[in-house]
């Protein structure tokens, strides 16, 4: 299975970017992790709401674009669904089962996702209703795929 995280901005913090490699080289053995970090749009220090909406639009259509067009699309969005890590696992176990090769997650900026890549997303997922800064959610993300995965393997990692 290829697993692409689709994220706007990058990561600027080194712990982070190590944290990261961690879990993408334990992955490897059986997945393709891609990552694609898409430039994030300048925020004016004064922006209206519609100056943020459009804002979200655009990085939401490079978002979209970057995304191939045969994958599960995973939006994250802390008013998604909270799955524990056994139904995350089983939810990417069955995907895989029905022949789905491809899963895109997508992550949003600071200002968070356009409506339009959540209404495309075949799972809006939440990994909490608290706000992390979205440098950090690409972490916490590939930890709960890798936990999913080690479910899924029956590897002891998850207790």
């Amino acid at each position: 299975m290829q697993i692409q995280i689709i994220a706007i901005g990058k990561v600027r913090e080194a712990y982070i970017r190590e944290g990261i490699e961690i879990y993408r080289t334990r992955l490897s053995p059986w997945h393709k992790i891609a990552m694609t970090d898409l430039p994030e749009e300048r925020i004016p220090e004064k922006c209206s709401d519609t100056e943020k909406q459009t804002i979200k639009e655009r990085e939401g259509r490079r978002m979209m674009a970057a995304a191939p067009k045969r994958s599960i699309g995973v939006a994250l969005d802390p008013l998604g669904d909270l799955l524990s890590s056994d139904e995350l696992s089983a939810r990417m176990s069955q995907w895989e089962l029905e022949g789905q090769g491809n899963i895109s997650f997508l992550i949003g900026g600071s200002l968070g996702l356009a409506p339009a890549v959540t209404r495309h997303a075949d799972l809006v997922l939440s990994l909490s209703r608290m706000t992390f800064p979205h440098q950090l959610v690409r972490l916490i993300l590939i930890e709960q795929i890798y936990r999913a995965d080690c479910i899924s393997r029956k590897i002891p990692y998850h207790k």
